[in-house]
């Protein structure tokens, strides 16, 4: 058994995620999160960004407790992206 932190994709936080979300969290688009590359380890996950490698999201076990930190995330957007009108 290792401390290093495990890599998987954004799908990953889908379980954690769905107690703070109504809604499928991985389809929001920040980028969309189930792109983005998740590391976890025992306490918590991180999904940082793909380009930049800044940090995006931090989701933080303790216990029954849960912590969501998204101040990486600037803006966050769920649906299609909003047509331009032809003018």
């Amino acid at each position: 058994m290792t401390n290093e932190p495990t890599r998987l994709d954004g799908n990953a936080a889908a379980g954690p995620l769905s107690r703070f979300f109504a809604f499928e969290a991985t389809n929001l688009k920040v980028t969309v999160l189930g792109k983005l590359p998740l590391y976890g380890g025992t306490m918590g996950m991180i999904l940082r960004c793909i380009d930049c490698g800044e940090v995006i999201l931090r989701v933080l076990e303790m216990g029954p407790s849960l912590r969501l930190d998204l101040r990486g995330a600037a803006c966050l957007a769920l649906g299609p992206e909003p047509t331009r009108s032809a003018r």
